[in-house]
């Protein structure tokens, strides 16, 4: 049995104390900060350290587990549609914590989003339940709710389900699979975080992409940009997840997590210009590349058409949500598990474009 804490803020001692934490989705933005915090600490960030812990993750073949493996973490190598895989995973993985992260968010095709995000998180769940995991903490999407009805509308645990696409309603019936569980007593202790658009280091290549659209004033703000986003720094999510892995009153809960206050889409845009010119010295273009509320209009009923035909088109996905309010309220994981997100927008986008050049990506 391996004990270790977390600390929060370097304040908060949370103590989890379990033989092992299975990993899915490691290899991502996300996952790769949980994996370090897990296994290294984290107490540069001043949000939380750990390290210390038996690592076993899932990851895809032909993914790059370099990092991972400097880690010792031990590597399982499949895909969570496949049961033999999931099995690999969770053997002898009895009284163990599974972060499930794994997902697509841009597919190839539209039937993925329920073969991986539905069908691939009910398996986990049923080979978690039959070895005897103790927690599941399961990682859902803020499409689930759907948009809000009105720019200073925040959802909450408690909103309707109004799921936004394919990828919305996979993850509906993801938790709504779950919940069921937990409804019946699942053996295994569950947990549901809702999240929002992430950003932070070692970001994919859209999101890069994002920041050389700023650059160039080629960012396309739809409608009078006014509409809010809720968006999570990563080592904001990661805090949150590892408190939601250890806090005895989060087992069968809904969370949402995110930064402290959403941002307008003016704001998001004129704040990366900001990072971009004031912090790294690079020649911004000004953004004068607006577009009239109905493109985005016109975008979500031409993807809507596409994901019915079972089509998939990314750059209409993302134009249908540009003039939309996707906002959240964190009150509950505040209250419950004494989440305190502490990177805000600026500093959170500062070290993503730092990362991004470090990484030799180019903005």
């Amino acid at each position: 049995m391996i004990k270790a804490v977390i600390i929060v803020q370097q304040v908060i001692p949370v103590t989890l104390n379990v033989p092992l934490v299975l990993l899915t989705g490691a290899t991502g933005w996300l996952g790769r900060r949980i994996a370090a915090a897990l296994t290294k600490g984290l107490p540069e960030v001043r949000l939380l350290a750990t390290g210390g812990f038996r690592v076993r993750a899932l990851v895809l073949p032909g993914e790059d587990v370099s990092q991972l493996r400097e880690q010792h973490v031990e590597i399982v190598t499949g895909d969570i549609r496949d049961m033999e895989s999931v099995r690999a995973l969770v053997a002898a993985a009895e009284d163990a914590i599974l972060i499930h992260m794994a997902g697509v968010i841009h597919p190839r095709s539209v039937a993925q989003f329920e073969a991986i995000n539905t069908q691939g998180t009910i398996n986990l769940l049923t080979a978690a339940q039959k070895v005897g995991v103790r927690r599941a903490i399961i990682l859902s999407s803020n499409s689930a709710i759907g948009c809000n009805p009105h720019p200073d509308h925040r959802s909450t645990e408690e909103s309707p389900y109004n799921p936004y696409m394919g990828y919305g309603r996979s993850k509906m019936l993801m938790e709504k699979a779950l919940r069921a569980e937990i409804a019946a007593g699942s053996p295994t202790e569950i947990v549901i975080i809702r999240a929002p658009w992430f950003y932070g280091p070692n970001q994919p290549s859209r999101q890069t992409l994002f920041f050389k659209m700023v650059k160039d004033g080629k960012f396309p703000i739809v409608g009078s940009g006014r509409n809010r986003r809720s968006m999570g720094y990563t080592d904001n999510l990661a805090q949150g997840i590892l408190l939601a892995a250890a806090h005895k009153n989060a087992a069968g809960e809904i969370f949402w997590l995110a930064d402290e206050t959403s941002y307008t889409m003016n704001e998001i845009v004129e704040t990366v210009g900001k990072v971009l010119r004031e912090d790294f010295g690079m020649t911004v273009k000004p953004n004068k590349l607006r577009l009239p509320s109905i493109a985005a209009e016109v975008a979500t009923v031409l993807d809507a058409t596409l994901q019915h035909a079972g089509i998939y088109h990314q750059k209409i996905h993302l134009l249908s949500e540009m003039n939309k309010t996707i906002a959240c309220d964190i009150t509950k994981a505040r209250k419950v598990l004494g989440y305190a997100p502490k990177i805000a927008l600026r500093e959170g986008m500062r070290l993503s474009v730092d990362s991004c050049l470090k990484n030799r990506q180019t903005i």
